[in-house]
């Protein structure tokens, strides 16, 4: 019996991209005829004519689907919807703009078929072009996600993969609107075989990821599934607590040995200033988890879609 395979493509202004995306990914549909493709195209708010494009491409192949956000709501948003309008046994979630090589999908497919739940894939160090700090960035990022939390994920992880239809409804059962899923996919276990892949150049359109949207993003990803950094300022705060009764003892000590009862003026400035900025980093890592209970207590949904032409649950 054939396998059905849905291809889940969060896009946000790819108009340039698209057709080409699905014209190399058909070629390598082509050559797999034992399984039954089709795609679920989300447009997450794009501002250009990304929308009039799926729609353009949906007349002109029956297995393209799409949906299109009332707004931007992120590519976390977006792959959930997809995800949950899918219905095929096998799931592929990857961008639209190539440097996911689809080339890949007869290895991931493979993996499949020799027993894995998923097969997901992660950029080689090696050939990786970023720049110096987004690349330092990027290593500290899963270094304390794997030192802080009990997800673990290979150095160069990205979102492209292959899923089973259980893995995919387990996924969905987290409901949680502020997602990160990277972790999502890790956390609910099942069996992944990890490939790596050589990082592909975007040679169409421009990345809409900006440095700061992707520290935002690391942030999400270890306060999504890690308590460590409150665990850390409990114990910053108890050896502060400690340490500042061991500095008292000996300044006093220190003053009726040499009789000097100086006035500490700078001393007493770098310490305020120390504890000063302490307390709003501590604050600040606080006020990240409690924000995040606030908007999850809100039950809003995670996204809302105005134009689309697939129904969930729809084959």
């Amino acid at each position: 019996m054939m396998k059905t395979v849905d291809i889940v493509v969060p896009c946000y202004n790819e108009e340039e991209v698209l057709p080409e995306f699905i014209k190399v990914t058909n070629e390598v549909i082509a050559t797999l005829p034992e399984y039954s493709f089709r795609y679920i195209l989300v447009n997450d708010g794009s501002k250009d004519k990304t929308l009039l494009v799926m729609m353009k491409l949906a007349k002109e192949f029956e297995n393209v689907k799409y949906i299109s956000f009332a707004r931007n709501f992120g590519k976390e948003a977006a792959m959930y919807a997809g995800l949950e309008h899918t219905t095929a046994d096998l799931v592929i979630v990857m961008d639209a703009d190539l440097q996911h090589p689809p080339a890949m999908f007869p290895e991931m497919l493979k993996g499949i078929e020799e027993g894995h739940d998923c097969c997901a894939l992660y950029r080689e160090e090696k050939e990786r072009k970023d720049g110096f700090l987004r690349r330092g960035f990027s290593k500290l990022f899963f270094k304390m996600q794997n030192s802080m939390s009990s997800v673990k994920m290979p150095y160069g992880a990205v979102d492209y993969r292959v899923m089973t239809r259980q893995m995919i409804d387990s996924i969905l059962s987290l409901s949680e609107v502020q997602r990160f899923s990277k972790g999502i996919f890790c956390w609910v276990g099942f069996d992944t075989k990890w490939i790596p892949y050589e990082n592909v150049e975007r040679t169409i359109g421009t990345s809409s990821w900006s440095f700061w949207g992707l520290f935002k993003y690391a942030i999400d990803g270890i306060t999504s599934f890690s308590v460590s950094p409150l665990k850390f300022i409990f114990i910053l705060g108890v050896l502060l607590f400690f340490g500042s009764i061991a500095g008292m003892i000996a300044i006093i000590i220190e003053a009726l040995i040499t009789g000097d009862f100086g006035s500490g003026y700078a001393t007493i400035v770098c310490v305020m200033l120390f504890i000063g900025g302490l307390i709003e980093l501590s604050i600040g890592i606080i006020g990240e988890y409690l924000g995040r209970v606030y908007i999850e207590t809100k039950k809003r949904p995670i996204y809302i879609a105005k134009v689309k032409n697939i129904e969930k649950n729809e084959k």
